[in-house]
C-alpha cells in the first residue's frame, strides 16, 4: 500500500465556547478545545482513574458558525477530521508548536435539553426525558371514505 492516511475521529466535551475569527474575505474559523477521557481501574490500589485529554479543534466557514450558535461549554460533540501541525512566533519570541484537529465532519451529541440545563448551571446529572420529546410523532388520522374518492389510484 502506497497511500497514507490522516484521519482523527473523537467524541468529547467542549471544554469552552467556540472562539470567533473573522477574515475580510468574508471567510471564518472557530476554533475550540475539547476533553477526551480514558477511564481504568488501577490493580494495585483498586483504585478508578480517569486521564483526560484535551484537543485543539479547529472549524471553518459555515461550519464554524454552526458550532458557535448551537455548540456551548460541556457539550458532548464528535467530530472527524485532520489532523494538522502548526508554528508560530510567541510573543517572547520563541517558536511554538501546536497540534490541531482540522474538523472535516461533525455531529452534536447533546440534546437541546441537555445544552439548556448546562448553560443555565444545572447540575449535570442526566434528567429523565419529557414524555413528548421520547414518542415519535403521531401519524395523521386515516383519511375518510369521502377524501379517497378523490385520489387518481
Amino acid at each position: 500500500m502506497s497511500g497514507t492516511l490522516n484521519k482523527v475521529m473523537l467524541i468529547g466535551h467542549l471544554g469552552d465556547e467556540v472562539k470567533m475569527h473573522y477574515f475580510e474575505g468574508g471567510g471564518c474559523i472557530g476554533r475550540f478545545p475539547l476533553a477526551t477521557n480514558e477511564t481504568y481501574t488501577n490493580k494495585q490500589t483498586g483504585e478508578r482513574v480517569t486521564n483526560t485529554d484535551w484537543h485543539n479543534i479547529v472549524v471553518r466557514n459555515k461550519a464554524a458558525e454552526i458550532c458557535e450558535k448551537y455548540l456551548s461549554k460541556g457539550d458532548k460533540v464528535y467530530v472527524e477530521g485532520r489532523l494538522k501541525n502548526r508554528q508560530w512566533q510567541g510573543e517572547d519570541g520563541n517558536t511554538r508548536y501546536t497540534t490541531e484537529v482540522h474538523v472535516q465532519d461533525f455531529t452534536f451529541l447533546t440534546t437541546k435539553q441537555e445544552s439548556m440545563e448546562n448553560s443555565s448551571g444545572q447540575s449535570s446529572q442526566p434528567q429523565p426525558m419529557q414524555h413528548d420529546e421520547r414518542t415519535p410523532a403521531k401519524s395523521p388520522a386515516p383519511l375518510s371514505q369521502d377524501e379517497d374518492d378523490d385520489l387518481p389510484f
